[in-house]
């Protein structure tokens, strides 16, 4: 016996993407650790972009330095990162996506995507989703059943590799009320411990927490909001509208520190350019420009600053100038990044994020 039809949000997550790719291209890399990052040189600065799970079984995780990963699997294959390849792989699964029946279809990135659908049986929707991405682009993926967006991200995890889980508001507090609040999409590791200090420590815990509490914690906003989230509630609506770029960034990592004004002064001016023609093309002026400095060994410090609404492009680049002046002097660099941020228009979804709200 089906249900009745009603709207459900499946999120759609494609198992070891990156890696899957590169074995897809090179099939005698099948069952053999594989690991993805930086130009595929451990001994260069990079890190892990993701990693197969033969090599995640040795506790190899994205984001990990790639000169450890290496360490952790001495035997593993390290490829560089090829992002049109990618990318081109990517669009054959959304465009896969977009042909189901009543789908409508919002992107998170190169590997995920939430499809919004109304149906008497999500599971199998689910299961044709998997099938039909399958045969065209010959990739594996798991795919959330969940009443809202942030019950169906959570119901992936317990769905991989290349299953399905139905997550909702009757079996959302049995399956989540004792996992910790780092569980949740949208609660990191920094959110968790400022929630721990108030013994805010489960998502039950969270659910139940006193809202004035939170909003002491993290603002009028964020405070509720974050109790919302213990409870998986929020939108159950999938929006395809375009996502518009707030900003550009580019980043470099040195693979020998810098420290001298004028060597750090030069490539802050080459990513300026970088990050100017990048703006240029989205024909809306710069409002902000922000400065991410990583002082070796590993110390991470972000400058930013609001500016008038400018197309010029000389005066973007003293405002980012004037950030670099407030690196301090001496201190050897191991990465400089540069960002523009950009007037939205009107008609974007304005303040909205992936899990603050739901889009």
């Amino acid at each position: 016996m089906t249900d009745p039809e009603r709207p459900w949000v499946l999120h759609v997550d494609l198992d070891q993407f990156i890696a899957a790719v590169e074995v897809l291209r090179r099939p005698e890399l099948a069952g053999k650790p594989v690991i993805v990052g930086g130009r595929g040189d451990p001994t260069e600065r990079a890190v892990v972009s993701t990693a197969s799970y033969e090599a995640r079984a040795f506790g190899v995780g994205s984001g990990m330095p790639l000169r450890i990963a290496a360490r952790k699997v001495p035997d593993a294959i390290i490829l560089p990162v090829d992002a049109p390849a990618y990318t081109a792989v990517s669009e054959e699964v959304m465009a896969t996506l977009r042909a189901q029946p009543g789908a409508v279809v919002q992107v998170l990135g190169w590997d995920e995507a939430f499809v919004g659908v109304t149906t008497d049986d999500p599971e199998a929707y689910a299961r044709a989703i998997q099938a039909a991405v399958l045969e065209r682009t010959q990739l594996h993926c798991s795919v959330g059943i969940g009443d809202t967006l942030v019950r169906a991200k959570n119901a992936t995890d317990f769905g991989k590799p290349r299953g399905t889980f139905r997550l909702t508001a009757e079996n959302w507090m049995a399956v989540m009320g004792e996992k910790p609040t780092a569980a949740l999409w949208g609660v990191g590791s920094k959110i968790s411990k400022r929630l721990a200090a108030h013994g805010i420590r489960t998502v039950a815990d969270l659910a139940d927490a006193d809202e004035a509490v939170l909003a002491g914690e993290f603002g009028p906003k964020m405070g509720p909001w974050f109790r919302q989230l213990g409870r998986g509630d929020g939108s159950a609506v999938v929006d395809d509208t375009p996502w518009v770029a707030r900003g550009h960034g580019r980043e470099t990592t040195f693979q020998t520190n810098i420290v001298e004004r004028v060597d750090i002064e030069q490539a802050a001016r080459d990513l300026a350019a970088q990050v100017l023609e990048d703006v240029a093309a989205e024909g809306r002026p710069v409002v902000g420009v922000g400065l991410k400095v990583r002082y070796a060994p590993f110390t991470t410090k972000t400058l930013v600053h609001r500016i008038g609404e400018t197309f010029d492009r000389e005066v973007v680049l003293a405002e980012i100038l004037a950030l670099v002046a407030k690196i301090e002097p001496d201190r050897p660099l191991r990465l400089l990044g540069v960002r523009a941020e950009m007037a939205m228009p009107d008609d974007a979804r304005e303040g909205h994020t992936p899990t603050r709200g739901g889009w």
